[in-house]
C-alpha cells in the first residue's frame, strides 16, 4: 500500500495542461536531458557517447536493500533472460538450438520497458579447453553489452546451466529405462562424472547419477586434466568473466552460477556449497582488482531446491555489501507452489538473515506464454505487481526459445510438436519464426519506475484502473526520477508531489519517459493512463 507523504508542493496536470507536457502537440519531441541520466538517445539519435550510471547495492535489513546508481537514485532492474550465447545440447542436429542476437532484438527488449537483460554465457565455450579462454567469443559478448548499452539496457552476466553441461546426454547403447538429455553449462574435458549411468532414475533431470557425481566431485574441487581441481578451473574462469566485463559500467553485475544443483541430502554438500558461494564471490572481486574496476554487483542463488522445497540457500558467511539474492522465483509458473508474496516474502526475510539486507533480483520467472492470452489468468500480471510491492528486479525467462533448444526434447520424444516459450511464435513443424505474441507482449509492457529521485517507498500499477503511483519519503534536492510510459497508456492526468519540472522525452517504439526532479524530502506521483493510443 502507497505511504500518504506529507501534503508539500502538489501539482496536478489535468489533460489540457499535460498536452504541452507530454510534447505530443505539433510532434514535438523534448531531446534526450543530460540531467535526466540512464534515459537513452530517442531512435535517430547518435548513440555513440551514451552511458549508463554505474549501479551498487545499499543493504537494508529492515526494509529490504535496494539497487542504487552513480547518482543516488534507486533503480529497479526488471528485463528478460538472453540465452544467444548458451552452448546447449542439441537433440536434433537439424535444428539449431538458439537465436543469435542482434539489434532489432535490443530495440524489441527496450520497447516493451525494460532496463535489463540476463545475458546467459557458458563455461563450455568461456574455457573449451583447460586454461584456454576464447576471447573471440567474449568479444561477440561484449558486442551484445554494448547494443544494449546504446538502449539503456544494462547487462547481467550469468554463468549459466543446466543439469551440469551438454556432455552428459545418455550414451549409444546405455540401457536406461528414461534416457536424459544433454543440457548445458561444463565443458566436456571438466565432466567427472566417473563413467555413471546418464539416466534419469527418478525424478528431475538433475538426479542423473551422472549429473551428481559431476556435481559432488565439482563441490569436492576434485582434481581434473593437470591435476587442477574442477572448481579450482571454474574459480579461475569467472575471475577472468569478470576481469573482461567489470570495466563496463552498463555490466550491473555477474551471476556466479545458475540454479546450482546442491542438493542437501547428500553429505557434505551444504558446506562445500557455502565454501564455493565464498569462493566465487572473492573470484569476482579478484578479476575486477585485476581489471583496476570497480566492485559490481554479484548475483548469489541457492540451491535448484528452493523453488519447490522453499530451501537451499547456502550457510552465511561474511558476504561483502555489493551482492544480491537471486532465487528464481517460478511459484505459480512452473512450480507447483501457487504465487503469492510467501515466496517473495520469504527471499526478503533470507537476504536480510544470511546477507545483511541485500537486495532481491529473481534471475528467472515465467510461465507457458498462452497464459497471457487467456483473459481469466492474471499470472503475468499478479507477478510483475508482486515484483513492485517488494521491490524486487526480476528477469523473464525468456526472450527466444529455438525448436532446438533441448528445453523441447521432451515434447519431440513424446512425438508432439515442440511449443516454444519466449516472445516470437514460432512453428516447430516448419521450424520458422512469426511475429511477436501480441497477448503476452502487451501484458508485460507496463508502466515502470526506471530511477526514483531517493529511496521508494511503494511503486504500484492498477492495470484496471489505469493508474501509476510511487512514492518515497527522502528524495535529494534535484535528484531526478524517471517513468516508462506505454503508448497504449496515453497520459489524462498527472499529479506530483515534491517533485518539479516534469516533461516527457521519446522512447523507442512511440513510448514515452516522464521524467523531472526532486524538490526534496517527501515525494509521490500519480499518473492515470486513458488506455486507448
Amino acid at each position: 500500500m502507497l505511504r500518504a507523504p506529507r501534503p508539500v508542493a502538489r501539482r496536478a496536470f489535468p489533460l489540457p495542461l499535460l498536452i504541452p507536457l507530454l510534447l505530443v502537440a505539433a510532434g514535438v519531441a523534448a531531446p534526450c536531458d543530460p540531467g535526466v541520466p540512464g534515459i537513452p538517445p530517442p531512435p535517430g539519435a547518435s548513440a555513440a557517447d551514451f552511458r549508463l550510471p554505474a549501479l551498487h547495492a545499499e543493504p537494508d535489513p529492515v526494509a529490504g536493500g535496494r539497487i542504487v546508481d552513480a547518482h543516488g537514485r534507486e533503480v529497479l532492474l526488471r528485463g528478460v533472460n538472453v540465452n544467444a550465447f548458451v552452448e546447449y545440447w542439441a537433440y536434433a542436429p537439424a535444428l539449431f538450438t538458439t537465436y543469435p542476437f542482434t539489434g532489432r532484438d535490443a530495440d524489441l527488449i527496450a520497447e516493451i520497458g525494460w532496463n535489463t537483460v540476463r545475458l546467459l554465457i557458458s563455461w563450455s565455450r568461456v574455457e573449451p579447453a583447460p586454461g584456454v579462454y576464447d576471447e573471440h567469443y567474449l568479444d561477440l559478448v561484449e558486442e551484445a553489452v554494448r547494443l544494449l548499452e546504446q538502449r539503456g539496457i544494462y547487462t547481467l552476466v550469468d554463468l549459466h546451466q543446466d543439469a551440469w553441461g551438454p556432455s552428459l546426454a545418455t550414451r549409444p547403447g546405455e540401457a536406461c529405462g528414461s534416457p536424459a538429455f544433454g543440457w548445458d553449462g561444463a565443458p566436456a574435458w571438466a565432466t567427472l562424472d566417473e563413467d555413471e549411468l546418464r539416466c534419469i532414475l527418478i525424478g528431475p533431470r538433475e538426479l542423473s547419477p551422472a549429473v551428481v557425481r559431476s556435481f559432488q566431485n565439482f563441490w569436492a574441487d576434485a582434481p581434473g586434466p593437470g591435476g587442477v581441481g574442477i572448481q579450482t578451473r571454474y574459480l579461475r574462469m569467472l575471475s577472468h568473466v569478470a576481469a573482461r566485463f567489470a570495466p563496463h559500467d552498463a555490466v550491473a553485475g555477474f551471476d556466479v552460477m545458475n540454479e546450482p544443483n546442491a542438493f542437501f541430502f547428500f553429505p557434505d554438500v551444504e558446506g562445500q556449497f557455502t565454501d564455493f558461494t565464498a569462493a566465487a564471490l572473492q573470484a569476482v572481486r579478484a578479476g575486477e582488482a585485476e581489471a583496476g574496476a570497480p566492485r559490481r554487483l554479484v548475483l548469489l542463488e541457492p540451491a535448484i531446491t528452493w523453488a519447490d522445497f522453499g530451501f537451499g540457500a547456502p550457510l552465511p558467511f561474511p558476504y561483502d555489501d555489493q551482492v544480491v539474492y537471486a532465487p528464481h522465483l517460478y511459484q505459480g509458473g512452473i512450480s507447483a507452489t501457487p504465487l503469492s508474496a510467501a515466496a517473495f516474502q520469504q527471499a526478503r526475510d533470507e537476504a536480510a538473515a544470511l546477507m545483511g539486507g541485500a537486495p532481491v533480483l529473481s534471475g528467472e520467472w515465467g510461465s507457458d506464454p498462452r497464459r497471457a492470452a487467456d483473459p481469466a489468468d492474471d499470472y503475468f500480471e499478479r507477478h510483475a505487481a508482486l515484483q513492485d510491492d517488494f521491490r524486487f528486479g526480476a528477469t523473464l525467462w525468456t526472450w527466444r526459445e529455438a525448436c532446438g533448444d533441448p528445453h523441447k526434447a521432451g515434447d519431440a520424444r513424446a512425438g508432439r510438436v515442440p511449443y516454444v516459450w519466449g516472445l516470437f511464435e514460432v512453428d516447430c513443424a516448419t521450424n520458422t519464426t512469426g511475429g511477436m505474441r501480441a497477448p503476452l507482449v502487451a501484458a508485460l509492457t507496463r508502466p515502470a519506475l526506471r530511477a526514483a529521485p531517493g529511496p521508494i517507498g511503494a511503486v504500484g500499477w492498477d492495470p484496471a484502473a489505469h493508474r501509476f503511483q510511487a512514492s518515497g519519503d527522502a528524495a535529494a534536492p534535484g535528484a531526478s526520477f524517471a517513468v516508462f510510459w506505454p503508448r497504449a497508456e496515453g497520459p489524462t492526468r498527472v499529479e506530483a508531489v515534491g517533485l518539479d519540472a516534469l516533461r516527457s522525452v521519446p522512447a523507442r517504439g512511440g513510448h514515452r519517459f516522464l521524467v523531472g526532479r526532486a524538490l526534496g524530502g517527501p515525494w509521490s506521483l500519480t499518473v492515470e493512463g486513458s488506455a486507448s493510443p
